[in-house]
C-alpha cells in the first residue's frame, strides 16, 4: 500500500485535491532537549491553553493527509482533553495544583510528572458583561464551505448565549476594513444574524486594516471590569496591508496593554496560516482554537465560551526545580514555543499565557530516576555525581507557579514540593490517557523521543484509559490513533478503534 499523501504534495482547494506547493504555514521549534539535572536543573514556560494543533490535525488525518510534523504542538494535543481536576476551594486562589508521580508507560526505567492546573468555574449567567468585536476574513479565500459558511455558522451558535449587558460589533476586511455592524446589545440577537448572514466572500485580505478598525470598535465600547476582546476568524492569508508577522504582533502587543484581548480562530486548509493566528493569539493575550466542524465550534464558543473569553488568572509561569540527589535527567514534554528564561519566572513584566474559568492546563515531565541506566545524556568525564540533599532528600522537585488576579501587576506565588514516596504504582485514569495522547504526538512526529512505545501499546494504553466520555471526545480519539497508524504505517496490522 502506498503511504498517505502529505500536505506537502497537495493543496486542499474545498473539497478538492490539486497538485502543487503547500501554502499552509507552521512553525514549530525543535523538541525541547534530554537535559542534565546537575547542569540545569529548573525549568521555566508559560501556560497554554490553546487546542488549535490538535482540531487542525484531526482534520488533516480524517481528510487522509499525513500532517507535517511542526503542524503537531504536544502540549495542545494534551490540553484538547479534560482530566478532572478538582476546583479550587474559593476564587481567592483562581486555580488549584494538581500533581501526579508514575512509572512512564513508554519505558519503566523512567518517570512521569503530571501537573495539571484547574481554574475555577462559574456560571454563565454570573459571568461578567462581554463586549466582542467580531474580526472576519472576507477575502476571496474563504468562499470554500469549510471557510465563511462554516464561520458563519460557527458565530451563529454563540448568538443565543448573548444577554442585554453583552455588546458585539462585526468588523469584516477584504480589500478594505468595514464595518458591517456597529456595536450592538448582545440581545438584539435576530440583528447580529441578519449582518452575520449577508457577509460573502471576495477580494484580498487586508487583515491589518481590519485589526485596527476591531480595536478601535471594542475601544469604543469599552466595559471596565468586562470581557473585552476581538476575536479575529480567518484561514490566516494575510496578503494585504500589515501583512508582515513582526509588525501585526507589535500592533496586536500594544492594543493588549490597553486591556483588550485577541482571540484567534482558524478556518479551511490549503492556505492556512497556522504561525501567524497562534502567534498573533500569544501576543494578544488571547487563545487560539482551529474549527474544522460545527461540533467544534459548539464546544469552543458554546461548551467553553467562559474559559475562551474570559480570564481569571493572567501571566500564569510554572518553573520546576529537579532535585539532582533524585533525578538524572529531564524532559518537559512539548510548550517548545512557551519556554521562558528563569529569570523571567518572577519578573512580572514578562508576558505569559491567560487562564480563563473551568480552564484545565496540563503538563507532562519525562524524569530519570538517578540509577535507573535510563539516561539518554552521556557521562560527564569528570563526574557529576551530586552531593545528597539534606534538608529535602524525599524530594524529587519543587513545582512553583506564578500568577496574577485581573488587573492586578504583583503575582502570587503557590509552591508544591513533589515527593518521591508520592510515586504511583499504577499510573491514575488521567495520567495514563494525557501519557497515550504524548505518544500520540511523538508518533506524528516520527517517534523519535518514545522509541519504546508502538503504536498498538498508544493505542491500547487510550483504550484502557478512557473512562468517563460524556462527549465523545476520547472515543474519537482513539478513532484517530488508529486512522493515525494507517496512514503513517500502512503495512501494518491494526486491530481497529473498537470502543
Amino acid at each position: 500500500m502506498a503511504p498517505a499523501p502529505s500536505l506537502n504534495a497537495i493543496v486542499m482547494t474545498g473539497s478538492l485535491a490539486v497538485p502543487g506547493a503547500n501554502t499552509e504555514v507552521y512553525e514549530r521549534p525543535a523538541d525541547n532537549p534530554v537535559k542534565r539535572t546537575t547542569e540545569q536543573p529548573v525549568s521555566t514556560f508559560s501556560v497554554d491553553v490553546d487546542t488549535g494543533s490538535y482540531s487542525n490535525v484531526r482534520r488533516m488525518l480524517e481528510s487522509g493527509v499525513r500532517p507535517p510534523a511542526d503542524a503537531v504542538r504536544a502540549e495542545e494535543f494534551i490540553n484538547y482533553f479534560d482530566y478532572n481536576y478538582a476546583v479550587p476551594a474559593d476564587k481567592a486562589t483562581p486555580f488549584r495544583v494538581h500533581t501526579e508521580l508514575a512509572n512512564a508507560p513508554w519505558d519503566k526505567r523512567k518517570q512521569v510528572m503530571m501537573i495539571g492546573i484547574k481554574g475555577y468555574e462559574q456560571a454563565q449567567a454570573s459571568l461578567p458583561p462581554m463586549n466582542l468585536v467580531f474580526l472576519i476574513d472576507t477575502s476571496g479565500s474563504m468562499y470554500s464551505d469549510d471557510k465563511l459558511p462554516l464561520l458563519k455558522r460557527a458565530f451563529a451558535q454563540l448568538v443565543p448565549q448573548l444577554r442585554k449587558q453583552d455588546r458585539v460589533a462585526i468588523v469584516a476586511y477584504a480589500g478594505s476594513a468595514g464595518l458591517v455592524l456597529e456595536p450592538t446589545s448582545g440581545d438584539q440577537r435576530g440583528k447580529i444574524l441578519a449582518a452575520l448572514e449577508q457577509l460573502q466572500a471576495g477580494g484580498s485580505t487586508n487583515g491589518g486594516a481590519g485589526i485596527e478598525l476591531a480595536y478601535a470598535m471594542a475601544a469604543q465600547s469599552f466595559i471596565e471590569g468586562g470581557a473585552n476582546r476581538v476575536i479575529l476568524a480567518t484561514d490566516g492569508d494575510f496578503n494585504v496591508g500589515i501583512a508582515d508577522r513582526g509588525a501585526l504582533e507589535t500592533l496586536v502587543g500594544d492594543r493588549r496593554k490597553s486591556g483588550i484581548a485577541l482571540t484567534t480562530l482558524g478556518f479551511g486548509t490549503g492556505n492556512y496560516n497556522d504561525a501567524m493566528a497562534e502567534r498573533l493569539a500569544d501576543v494578544g493575550n488571547g487563545n487560539h482554537a482551529y474549527i474544522d466542524s460545527l461540533s467544534e465550534a459548539r464546544r469552543v464558543l458554546v461548551r467553553e465560551m467562559g474559559s475562551t473569553l474570559f480570564t481569571i488568572a493572567s501571566d500564569v509561569k510554572i518553573q520546576v526545580e529537579f532535585n539532582p540527589a533524585r533525578v538524572s535527567e529531564y524532559r518537559l514534554i512539548g510548550y517548545e514555543n512557551r519556554v521562558l528564561n528563569n529569570e523571567d519566572f518572577a519578573n512580572d513584566k514578562v508576558d505569559a499565557g491567560d487562564i480563563g474559568p473551568g480552564h484545565e492546563v496540563t503538563a507532562l515531565y519525562e524524569i530519570v530516576p538517578v540509577g535507573s541506566g535510563a539516561e539518554q545524556l552521556p557521562a560527564l568525564r569528570y563526574g557529576d555525581t551530586p552531593a545528597a540533599a539534606k534538608d529535602h532528600g524525599n524530594e524529587v522537585a519543587e513545582v512553583r507557579l506564578r500568577y496574577k488576579l485581573p488587573g492586578q501587576d504583583q503575582s502570587a506565588l503557590i509552591t508544591r514540593p513533589i515527593l518521591a514516596s508520592s510515586l504511583q504504582a499504577t499510573p491514575s485514569e488521567s495520567l495514563r490517557f494525557a501519557s497515550a495522547v504524548a505518544g500520540f504526538a511523538d508518533a506524528l512526529r516520527g517517534g523519535q523521543r518514545m522509541p519504546g512505545w508502538s503504536w498498538e501499546q498508544i493505542l491500547a494504553t487510550a483504550r484502557e484509559a478512557r473512562g468517563d466520555d460524556p462527549e465523545g471526545e476520547r472515543a474519537q480519539f482513539i478513532q484517530l490513533v488508529s486512522t493515525g497508524q494507517a496512514l503513517i504505517e500502512p503495512d501494518a496490522t491494526v486491530s481497529g478503534a473498537r470502543n
